[in-house]
């Protein structure tokens, strides 16, 4: 039995308890060795999941590369792995992110510098008491691990667990290392940021686990006792496992609730706004390009699969809350002051399409709405972490404190152009590929609906391009006169980012070989086929068409 999985979740987990261990960063050498460290370890965490790419074969099984470890054997709950090709590109966008996460904030857990804005020192006068290095970038590599082991469980308990435990390193992340801009206000608003993200995540998750212990006992009534994902879905397919409609659709809102908070779907994706503004930009890039990919992924493995009637009961009601975060996100986007509060809202938009896309249930739209969520997290990563170094540099999240930067920094000025037009899905860009696959399999469904999110795209082009207008062209601003351009150590960061971009805009087949087979078969789990064209097109013997 291979065990490249459970090295792949065990490295970054290792690595976050050893981060944590390591002596106080009170000396600027003590915090480059803990950094260095902690991008060590997920370097090699991106190596073990490109072994996990490699090793994976489109063609062959659905789930490979599978583990199982008795953990609970009373209730026949294990610690079992494995991956599709939906779980394999995932787990590479996560590995990927996370290092250039950890570069573009390597000094956010410093001490400020003399004249700085940043938190106020501790009781005792230091300032590692109240944000130690360490403990800043063992968090990430917690939540990196539990990430990982959500796209790979395929025991529903396990998937469970860490669902839910990855709310504890984000909630510290927000709260105790949130944004450095501001005093005493800020910090309260951090506080509240952080409470509210888990109060609505917890509660999710409450639901969820009422659900999953409902669906352990209607299994066990039927012989099937066990957490096992494949074990239920064969014996659900098999007409082994047969649930009651009603029971079947209310255990599927309680998975569902789950994950459309976590998603964010509208609405209950009030806590995001709030999250993402009040974090650094690293770690509201692992909010919206990281953690809450969890909730999309989750709505195609456990809701289509293991309740396929009930997923086509409640789609048409799921997909007009879908549109309606489209239209509404970008409605919201388009007002906004703050910079990264902006962000937030057009990601709300974004995963409006990615769910638009799931529960169209055709295998555009599936296809589509899986490249979203892996140029989503690229471009949204790009974007956000331009917008950090240049509100770092300002020390204002306003929109209207910016003007004229595209003279004094053309560099930073032209990769927040490409970050913004990969957000409105510029053709040529990775956003577009996965975004006319969406709206494709979208309207050949359900057409009213697919017309509706067009809109979507229309108001992103608005919210993008004023806000470039707003902050890089224009007269010079005085205070953003003496701005320097991207350093070495930001390049580092933006120019991969951008390169991935490009690259997928151009050239997505490597990805969609990876999923369209775990499609075809999360398809064929909820007997859905794509509709036929209205007007077929007859052929003639010669091939000819009439």
């Amino acid at each position: 039995m291979s065990q490249l999985l459970t090295a792949t979740c065990a490295v970054p987990a290792a690595g976050a308890i050893l981060t944590a261990a390591l002596p106080a960063g009170t000396t600027d050498a003590r915090r480059r060795t803990t950094k260095s460290i902690a991008l060590g370890v997920s370097a090699l965490t991106l190596g073990l999941a490109a072994a996990v790419a490699a090793e994976f074969e489109p063609g062959g099984a659905r789930f490979q590369l599978t583990e199982s470890h008795s953990w609970i054997r009373s209730f026949g709950i294990t610690f079992s792995l494995g991956v599709d090709g939906i779980g394999v590109v995932l787990v590479l966008l996560t590995a990927v992110l996370v290092p250039f996460v950890m570069l573009a904030s390597w000094h956010d857990a410093d001490p400020p510098a003399s004249g700085q804005r940043g938190p106020e020192p501790g009781p005792d006068g230091t300032f590692e008491n109240r944000r130690r290095t360490q403990g800043f970038f063992a968090l990430i590599l917690a939540v990196e691990a539990m990430v990982i082991v959500s796209f790979l469980a395929t025991d529903v308990f396990l998937f469970y667990v860490f669902f839910e435990a990855m709310l504890i390193p984000m909630y510290f992340l927000i709260g105790g290392f949130g944004d450095r801009i501001g005093g005493a206000e800020a910090a309260r608003q951090r506080s509240y940021a952080a409470v509210k993200f888990l109060l609505y995540n917890l509660l999710g998750g409450l639901v969820m686990l009422a659900a999953v212990i409902g669906l352990y006992v209607l299994a066990q009534n039927q012989g099937v006792g066990t957490f096992d994902l494949q074990s239920l879905t064969t014996a659900v397919a098999d007409g082994k496992l047969t649930l009651d409609p009603t029971a079947e659709r209310a255990l599927f809102l309680g998975f569902f609730f789950a994950f459309a908070v976590k998603a964010p779907l509208w609405p209950l994706h009030t806590w995001l706004p709030n999250a993402m503004g009040e974090s650094t930009p690293g770690t509201a890039v692992l909010i919206t390009a990281v953690v809450d990919k969890v909730g999309t992924f989750a709505m195609l493995r456990f809701c289509l699969g293991l309740f396929p009637a009930a997923s086509k009961f409640f789609a048409p009601a799921i997909l007009v809350l879908a549109v309606v975060g489209i239209i509404y996100g970008a409605l919201l986007a388009v007002g906004q002051k703050d910079i990264k509060r902006l962000v937030a809202y057009a990601s709300v938009s974004h995963f409006g399409f990615i769910i638009m896309g799931i529960f169209a249930m055709t295998s555009q739209g599936q296809s589509g709405a899986t490249l979203y969520m892996v140029n989503h997290g690229i471009s949204t990563a790009l974007l956000m972490l331009i917008a950090g170094f240049l509100i770092s540099r300002r020390g204002s999240r306003l929109i209207a404190d910016y003007g004229g930067v595209q003279k004094v920094a053309p560099v930073l000025a032209g990769t927040f152009l490409i970050g913004g037009l990969a957000t409105l899905s510029l053709p040529g860009l990775g956003p577009f590929v996965s975004e006319f696959l969406v709206l494709v399999g979208t309207f050949t469904r359900y057409p009213a609906l697919g017309i509706i999110a067009t809109l979507g795209i229309v108001l992103a082009a608005l919210y993008v391009l004023v806000l470039y207008q707003r902050t890089m062209t224009g007269p010079v601003r005085p205070a953003v006169r003496a701005m320097p351009d991207l350093r070495a150590r930001e390049l580092l960061v933006v120019a991969p980012l951008v390169a991935l971009t490009v690259v997928l805009g151009v050239y997505p087949k490597p990805l969609t070989d990876l999923v369209n087979p775990a499609v075809a078969a999360t398809l064929s789990q909820v007997h859905r086929t794509d509709p036929a064209p209205a007007h077929p097109v007859a052929i003639t013997a010669g091939g000819e068409q009439k």
